[in-house]
């Protein structure tokens, strides 16, 4: 009969292959669980999360960060003779994604800066340049032609209302009209103005 020598060590148990990452020991450190974690699971994990988030890269190390705690956390519920953790790291990554889609998809669209950056607004500095550009290529017009646009336009009357108001036949009101508003598009983009 063998007798075993009383020197000999004790078989130890087999551990997983990823058994430090347990925290069943309180000698494993919070800093060497989560460094052997994105050793050895960071890049094909963040692979994995790339395709799930369209190719945000930004996104997708926040997803990867996200689970890397889930894991930590989730430690001691964790079957340590798993051959990997991979596909639990996976499974949560994707619940994640599919979680801040469906808060995105909750509240409004943001809108960014690039909308408000070309927003005008109405300061009456425009209206002001316009109205002196105008005069001043009113006063390139004739007088009569300046006078037959005031009885029309600026007065906001008829071409009949005009021509009792100056005297002269309607015909003519109308005939001034038309050279007038052609004079005052020309004396306009003299001055750069395009109507």
């Amino acid at each position: 009969m063998a007798h075993r020598s009383p020197t000999a060590p004790a078989p130890r148990p087999v551990a997983g292959p990823w058994s430090w990452f347990r925290g069943a020991t309180d000698a494993v450190d919070d800093q060497v669980i989560v460094t052997e974690l994105y050793r050895v699971y960071g890049r094909p994990l963040l692979s994995f999360v790339l395709r799930l988030t369209g190719g945000d890269r930004h996104w997708a190390e926040d997803v990867v960060q996200e689970t890397m705690i889930r894991a930590w956390r989730s430690a001691h519920r964790l079957d340590e003779n798993a051959a990997s953790l991979l596909p639990w790291l996976a499974t949560v990554a994707r619940r994640i994604v599919i979680d801040d889609q469906r808060r995105k998809s909750a509240r409004p669209q943001e809108a960014g800066e690039g909308p408000l950056e070309n927003l005008r607004a109405p300061d009456g500095m425009e209206d002001m340049l316009r109205s002196v550009v105008v005069s001043e290529a009113l006063l390139a017009l004739t007088p009569a032609h300046r006078q037959i646009l005031d009885a029309t336009f600026f007065r906001d009357r008829s071409v009949n209302e005009a021509a009792r108001e100056l005297g002269i036949p309607v015909g003519t009101v109308k005939s001034r009209v038309y050279y007038a508003l052609r004079a005052l598009r020309v004396a306009l983009e003299e001055r750069g103005v395009t109507p």
